[in-house]
Order: structure tokens, then C-alpha cells, then sequence
């Protein structure tokens, strides 16, 4: 006899099959971990934008101020020129020895003539730009808090240019016709991006006047002038360093004035975050824009999905329950 193979539709027993259920308890412990990091995050965010201060970096503080320290002790030397040397051009070229770290200062009869950094090596080179007749240089040194050290002793030289018949050969005269170029811009820091003042003085010569100021940074800017009163050169670097900024001066009778100073770019404060202070805020304002949105999205599929397990159980139940009541309890026939 052969046996038959029927396939057939099996009943609905109503009985409820074991669930495997989604672990609700270990997500909302995950969401409310997520939550707080967040909060925390923000309030950070929030007060530092407010603030206006640049973000920590891991594994360091943050601090600004300054701290007083011992101003230099060992003087500047000028080795060259030497005592008594004459020149018939201008500038001339000063060096000498000086402390590592300082900025070197050279005077031309108390006159400020120009500064240079001191060289790992412990010395220093400068072109100075020379007074009609006899100059005596002296160099000072200076740390980064600018507290200026011993002067160096004086070292006479002769300029032996011929001035015009009209000026006038008193050296602290310049009521003449010599043009000489003067600033108080002195070992001045900035930042990279923002804007460095020089302010510059033209003394005598002849109006009009035309100042080249090439920043040391394979940029130049040349400025006209119609008189003598002060003016501001400015311009932005780019990089952090130490730059040598020549000014080039010219009046109408061809004459020409140089001065040299040094400018000191500091890091940006910020430039560990890649930009700036208020970038690096807006920065973390943004991201806050588009964390919250998606954790509030992720927290409300939780709880969706949590709210419909739960009802789709309770149905089950129910019709469970209606399908094999308890025992002892017959079910009601409809008439």
C-alpha cells in the first residue's frame, strides 16, 4: 500500500510562540548616557562661545598673563664698526654680540635706528641708516616682557656725506634737508590675521614723500605722503615667525632714508583647533545643531518601537485569551 503525501493548512492554535524581544533596558541606559555627554557638551560649548575663549587642547591649560622675570644683565657688543671709522654711504651695516633671546636695539646719537633679534648663535647684524657727520651707536637689549637691559658702550663713526648748502650739520637739527625715518614700533607682537600697525615718522627732507615698506614676507607697500605728520603702515601676516620690515623713504630731491625693525607674529591662540577663537565657537555651535536633531530622532524611535512591541503584546493576549479562555470558564454561544 502505498503511502500518500497530503499537505495541509494547520489551524491557528491562538497560543502565543516564545518572543524574542528587543532589549529595551540596555538602549535607554545607551540613550541617557548619550543624553548627558550632550548636555555637558553644549553647556561647554555655550560658554565658551559666550566667553570668547579658545578651546582647551587635551593635556594642557590654558593660561595667559605675564610672568616677571629678571630683566637681562649681560650688555649688547658692537664689533663692527669699529671706533673711529669712517663711511661715505649709508646704511651701514652694525653687528655684534648679544644675550639668546633678546631683541637688539641700536640708537645713532639716542636716536632710535632700528632692532633686530638676537640669533641662537648670540649674535646679530643690522643695517642702520647714518646722520650727516660723526654718529655714536650704542645697542640695548631687551627681553619679551620688553625690560631693557645694559647699554653697550658707545662707538664713534663719521658719515662724510656732503649735505646741501641749506642744511644744517647740528645733528639734533633736522629742520634741514637730511630725511630720516623714525617709529616706535618696537619688538611689536600680533597675531597672524590680524592687522599690525606701524606708526612712522618722516623728519626733514623735502615734501612730497613716498615710504616703501617691504614686510618681510615677499610683500611691499608703498605709501605717498604730502608732509611730515605720523602714519600708520599696516598690514596682516599670515604665518606666526619673526619678521624684518624695511622702510625705504624718498622725498622730492631724491633723497633717500632706511629703517629696519623687527615685528613678532605670535601663534594664533586657536591654531591648535585649526582657526580662530570665535571659529573654533561657531564651530562647536554648528555641530550642536546637527547632534541634537539626531539624538532626539534616535530617542523617539526607541521609544516608538518600545510603545509598539508593547501594544502588539497586549493584542496578542487579548486574543489569545479570547481564543482559550481559562479553564472552568465555558464561552458564551451567540444566539
Amino acid at each position: 500500500m502505498q503511502n500518500s503525501l497530503k499537505i495541509g493548512h494547520r489551524e491557528n492554535s491562538g497560543h502565543l510562540r516564545p518572543h524574542e524581544h528587543t532589549s529595551y533596558i540596555p538602549l535607554a541606559f545607551i540613550v541617557m548616557v548619550v543624553g548627558v555627554i550632550l548636555v555637558g557638551y553644549s553647556l561647554l560649548t555655550v560658554g565658551r562661545a559666550s566667553a570668547g575663549d579658545p578651546p582647551p587642547q587635551a593635556g594642557s591649560i590654558g593660561l595667559s598673563g605675564e610672568v616677571p622675570t629678571t630683566p637681562p644683565k649681560v650688555a649688547a657688543t658692537i664689533t663692527s664698526p669699529t671706533n673711529g671709522q669712517r663711511f661715505s654711504t649709508s646704511p651701514v651695516t652694525v653687528s655684534g654680540s648679544c644675550p639668546t633671546g633678546t631683541l637688539v636695539e641700536i640708537f645713532k646719537n639716542q636716536i632710535f635706528a632700528g632692532s633686530t633679534p638676537c640669533t641662537t648663535a648670540g649674535t646679530y647684524k643690522i643695517d642702520v641708516d647714518m646722520l650727516y657727520g660723526a654718529n655714536s651707536l650704542t645697542a640695548q637689549v631687551f627681553d619679551d616682557l620688553n625690560q631693557e637691559g645694559p647699554v653697550s658702550n658707545a662707538v664713534n663713526i663719521v658719515y662724510d656725506a656732503t649735505p646741501p648748502a641749506s642744511a644744517s650739520l647740528d645733528l639734533l637739527n633736522f629742520s634741514g634737508a637730511q630725511l630720516v625715518l623714525d617709529t616706535d614700533a618696537v619688538y611689536r607682537g600680533t597675531f597672524p590675521g590680524q592687522m599690525l600697525n606701524v606708526p612712522v615718522t618722516i623728519i626733514g627732507g623735502t615734501a612730497p614723500y613716498a615710504v616703501n615698506v617691504v614686510w618681510g614676507d615677499a610683500s611691499n607697500k608703498v605709501i605717498p605722503r604730502g608732509n611730515t605728520q605720523i602714519f600708520n603702515a599696516s598690514h596682516s601676516y599670515q604665518k606666526p615667525g619673526t619678521y624684518e620690515i624695511t622702510l625705504q623713504g624718498t622725498d622730492s630731491q631724491q633723497q633717500v632714508a632706511f629703517l629696519t625693525v623687527a615685528a613678532i607674529v605670535n601663534g594664533q591662540p586657536a591654531s591648535a583647533n585649526g582657526g580662530s577663537t570665535s571659529g573654533g565657537s561657531k564651530g562647536g555651535l554648528n555641530k550642536l545643531l546637527v547632534l541634537w536633531p539626531l539624538y532626539a530622532v534616535t530617542a523617539t524611535l526607541v521609544v516608538s518601537f518600545w510603545m509598539g512591541e508593547t501594544r502588539e503584546k497586549k493584542i496578542l493576549k487579548i486574543t489569545s485569551s479570547q481564543i482559550h479562555p481559562p479553564s472552568g470558564i465555558i464561552p458564551q454561544n451567540p444566539a
